[in-house]
């Protein structure tokens, strides 16, 4: 659970609807997780870039989209009808520093606005991650932005640089994948901690192997760039954008380096850019333990029938975290010949918690827990779990968790934590999130994030002003386990012109969770700038 969580920190998830993130790769209907997704296509080198077409970085602005037809359908929905949609490529530099050397081409997608007379702009669109493909999320999410967003906006979903069919990192071959999500850690802490300590040598080397030339290119200060040049490109003054839980931080770097070409931007499910990596981390593990005791209170409440937990909610919480902990001794068949183990278990059941009460992602928890405390079949929760690692049914792996490591390594690599900090996060962890942490150790909590990366950021944590753009709607969920609702409220206040929208409820994001009132409002915004009233709370 610690790898699932911490390592990979601020992890965008699906949003209640089952539509949004990095995580979720299901339809927009928010179906459950039966397939994975993304591309298991190799990833070229840097140095098989295209190069010498533009002499500057002005020249880059000054291109046109070749929109045609879009040929590739998402992994999860390979029989999906994509005749509404147009796909193209915008070249970016790989260096902005050397714009006249290799160049990337950024994978984009386009549902043309319903009424072309009525049409304010684009909508450009990124669905978190950092990993999720943009291409994908807007195919998939067609019925969510029906209606006034699609009557007014071309909606615009991209690939960030590094990542899906645009140049994607490549580190590890499926084989070693499926070893790694596939060997529980040991117990003993010692040997868990040199266990963890090579799995990062190992991790950092293959990147850098297979991808070493582009890594230090990835990254949210990039891809910020690139969306300015998507903006001119598309043919708009300002930038219209709807970021989703990691899309948020693009969103709030763009606002910083461009903030005087924001134009309507909403940033949902916010990540808090000032914020300590670790101590995030460990508020988004609380999130999830309480996202856990929810569902399992209303497991046992509301669908008895249905629910092979007992007692009450915090009863029937711990009996779930005592079954998947048991799944290290005792793992389960599936009928494809792999086990469930207990790492896997917990990925299964975490992808579950991003959703919300009524959705098909507790729906899918309940079954695959029934099935497997009842009559021994893992096999719901480790398709959950293939679609959380980006697996698809052959055993091939999208490219999607190694664009996580990148861009996160990327935007921030941190030195290992103080002795003080550690404990702080240990004691917080044990108190807060004890079922998601039963053999927590320190150790498991004292290593340098990315401390092993081939390439070091400069950048750190810090607040973001913003100073003169336009009003930024920033919406947080008040139980959202994957974005904290702190972290809205962090965001919003550093923000020199913010309004926040409070969302009250479970699950991860506002946007297409059913919640009428805040889709409303952020759907206002986005077209006619008008902004909700100060301290709007969204009930349904």
């Amino acid at each position: 659970m610690v790898a699932v969580l911490l390592c990979a920190g601020l992890v965008a998830g699906c949003s209640s609807s089952g539509v949004v993130g990095a995580k979720n790769t299901g339809g927009s209907s928010g179906g459950s997780p039966d397939k994975s997704t993304g591309s298991s296509s190799s990833s070229p080198s840097a140095s098989a870039l295209p190069t010498g077409k533009y002499t500057s970085v002005d020249a880059f602005y000054g291109q046109q989209i070749s929109w045609g037809t879009c040929t590739t359908a998402p992994a999860d929905d390979p029989k999906m009808d994509l005749s509404a949609f147009q796909c193209g490529t915008v070249d970016v530099p790989l260096d902005y520093t050397k714009p006249g050397g290799k160049y990337v081409k950024v994978a984009m997608v386009k549902w043309a606005a319903a009424d072309p007379s009525k049409k304010v702009g684009s909508l450009l669109t990124n669905p978190g991650g950092p990993g999720a493909s943009g291409v994908d999320f807007v195919e998939e999410a067609k019925q969510q932005f029906d209606g006034a967003l699609h009557a007014n906006f071309d909606i615009i979903g991209f690939d960030p640089r590094g990542l899906g069919r645009s140049e994607p990192i490549r580190c590890l071959d499926d084989k070693t994948q499926d070893a790694l999500y596939e060997e529980d850690s040991p117990k003993d802490p010692a040997a868990r901690k040199a266990k963890a300590e090579q799995d990062s040598k190992d991790l950092a080397a293959a990147c850098e192997k297979n991808s070493g030339d582009l890594l230090p290119f990835v990254g949210s200060n990039n891809v910020a760039k690139d969306m300015d040049v998507m903006r001119q490109v598309l043919g708009d003054k300002k930038l219209n954008y709807l970021g989703i839980s990691y899309g948020t931080y693009i969103g709030s770097v763009y606002a910083e380096q461009f903030p005087d070409k924001v134009g309507h931007l909403v940033l949902d499910g916010a990540v808090d850019p000032n914020a300590d990596q670790l101590e995030s981390n460990v508020q988004q593990m609380v999130g999830f333990e309480q996202s856990l005791e929810k569902f399992a209170s209303d497991c046992v409440t509301n669908h008895a029938s249905e629910c092979p937990l007992t007692g009450d909610g915090k009863a029937a919480a711990q009996q779930l975290g005592t079954f998947v902990d048991g799944l290290r001794d005792h793992p389960l068949p599936t009928g494809s010949g792999r086990k469930l183990d207990q790492s896997l278990g917990w990925t299964g059941v975490i992808i579950g918690l991003y959703g919300d009460v009524g959705s098909s992602w507790w729906q899918y928890l309940r079954e695959g827990l029934t099935r497997a405390m009842k009559k021994g079949d893992g096999s719901v929760l480790l398709a959950g779990a293939d679609q959380y690692n980006g697996r698809d049914d052959n055993g091939h792996y999208s490219t999607e968790q190694d664009g996580l490591i990148a861009v996160r390594c990327a935007d921030f690599s941190t030195p290992a934590p103080s002795a003080e900090a550690v404990q702080k996060a240990y004691d917080e962890l044990k108190a807060g999130a004890p079922i998601l942490n039963s053999d927590l150790s320190k150790d498991d909590l004292a290593e340098p994030m990315c401390g092993d990366w081939p390439y070091q950021t400069p950048e750190k944590p810090h607040q973001i002003k913003a100073e003169g753009s336009d009003p930024i709607l920033v919406v947080g969920t008040t139980g959202d386990p994957a974005t904290p609702y702190q972290n809205a409220v962090n965001l919003a206040k550093g923000f020199a012109n913010a309004r926040l929208l409070t969302r009250v409820g479970t699950g991860h994001a506002a946007f297409g969770s059913g919640n009428a009132c805040a889709q409303s409002a952020m759907e206002a915004y986005l077209i006619s700038g008008t902004l909700p009233a100060d301290g709007t709370r969204c009930t349904a």
